[in-house]
């Protein structure tokens, strides 16, 4: 049996991060979510994750200022960000912090799932399995 990808969805807005994850429910994906900076820390922290998807826009320490926290602690993990009130500009300064890409809001769950197949791919590359 195929081993389940683990991804962290970091967004403050509760019902968009729960749908999310629902979303990915018989998909091989196995969410846990966290609404914000600490709480995304405390859950890397708690066990390792293939994938984070991370809205940029976030109460207290932003999207790029989490990045940069996971880049370096965990920098095996992918990130893909999440932009919505800001533009394609914050994506691409997403990327340029280490992020593996981004999407927009509202995102097309076609797509975020791809990206999310070719982040697992490069993390399991990286980790060497």
């Amino acid at each position: 049996m195929q081993k389940k990808n683990r991804v962290l969805i970091v967004d403050d807005e509760v019902d968009f991060r729960e749908v999310l994850a629902e979303r990915f429910i018989g998909r091989n994906i196995d969410a846990v979510t966290a609404d914000g900076y600490q709480m995304a820390l405390e859950k890397l922290k708690e066990g390792e994750f293939d994938v984070v998807i991370m809205d940029l826009s976030m109460p207290g320490p932003d999207g790029i200022q989490c990045l940069a926290r996971v880049k370096e602690q965990w920098p095996a993990t992918e990130v893909i960000i999440l932009t919505g009130h800001a533009s394609v500009a914050s994506g691409i300064q997403g990327m340029q912090g280490g992020a593996f890409d981004y999407c927009l809001k509202p995102i097309d769950f076609s797509e975020l799932l791809e990206k999310i197949a070719l982040a697992c791919e490069k993390g399991q590359i990286t980790r060497g399995r």
